[in-house]
């Protein structure tokens, strides 16, 4: 019984992960299609190259996107995987057909920041859509993952510096002011990417040393719902020991939890840190009494 739940749990997941990966790669193919490309807006990464070569060549955008992204699938498959590679494959290859047929659809506006607002939202929508279900749309970041074993360069400053190469290539093959909306539509992507992976309701996680660590962990617990866990801490300086509260919370519980330490010790050491994702435990929110 056991073995048959599981069974059909897989499919359920797979098959999950098949129409969100569909979404996201449509999704960006509309950005391009419908607002970027016609408003010579471009993305950066294998995208941005992409569009550049299609400017110069005449050749079908979609071609590009297809054939350029599948050496970085090879090497996706080395390093991250067979489960990631398959997605990736999926993913840009819907993207690419979708160009083809969006190709003939004229574009919603013809004003550039308009494009570059919009179509870098839809856009960071879709890759991060793509890559919250298991895959990628960038070989670039796969790159970056092989530099940074061999260099001192995290993979964030990798894809800077390829992006910062390529979206100023656009200025020499369009017109600069086009570099200038790609950098802006980049940057609308890339925020729309963090929010599409990590959700609107972003959790943090909180420490607070108070000598008031009882009193603050029962008006938590009692005044915003949420447990919370009390750690052992010894002060370096003083050798004092220390009672620590470790919490987590939402972003729009933030200041109500500032409150609560404010009010019950206001000299209370507190730090807030963005989490990415949070499993298990008793995170769900209790109700308020």
């Amino acid at each position: 019984m056991v073995a048959k739940q599981h069974i059909g749990l897989r499919k359920k997941e797979i098959a999950t992960r098949i129409v969100m990966l569909t979404i996201g790669a449509i999704l960006m193919a509309v950005a391009l299609e419908i607002f970027l490309v016609p408003n010579d807006v471009i993305d950066g990464g294998i995208t941005g190259i992409s569009i550049i070569l299609h400017e110069l060549t005449g050749v079908r955008l979609g071609l590009y996107l297809f054939f350029l992204n599948l050496p970085f699938l090879f090497l996706g498959y080395k390093q991250i995987g067979k489960t990631f590679t398959l997605s990736t494959l999926y993913a840009v290859s819907v993207m690419s057909l979708c160009t083809f047929l969006l190709e003939p659809i004229a574009p919603i506006t013809i004003t550039k920041i308009l494009a570059a607002i919009f179509g870098g939202v839809i856009l960071g929508v879709g890759v991060g859509l793509v890559i919250r279900f298991g895959g990628s749309m960038d070989g670039t970041e796969i790159v970056a993952i092989l530099i940074n074993k061999k260099t001192p360069f995290s993979v964030g400053e990798v894809v800077m510096f390829f992006n910062f190469f390529i979206l100023t290539s656009a200025g020499f093959v369009f017109e600069w002011d086009s570099a200038m909306y790609s950098l802006i539509a980049y940057f609308i992507a890339y925020k729309a990417i963090d929010i599409t992976i990590e959700g609107m309701d972003e959790s943090k996680a909180v420490w607070i040393i108070s000598d008031a660590a009882a009193e603050i962990g029962t008006a938590i617990l009692h005044r915003l719902g949420r447990g919370v866990t009390y750690l052992s801490g010894e002060g370096a300086y003083t050798g004092d020991s220390k009672k620590v509260i470790f919490c987590v919370i939402t972003r729009l519980e933030e200041a109500k939890m500032k409150s609560i330490v404010q009010e019950l010790d206001p000299n209370a050491f507190m730090a807030i840190g963005n989490i990415h994702d949070v499993k298990g435990g008793r995170f769900k929110k209790k109700d308020i009494h």
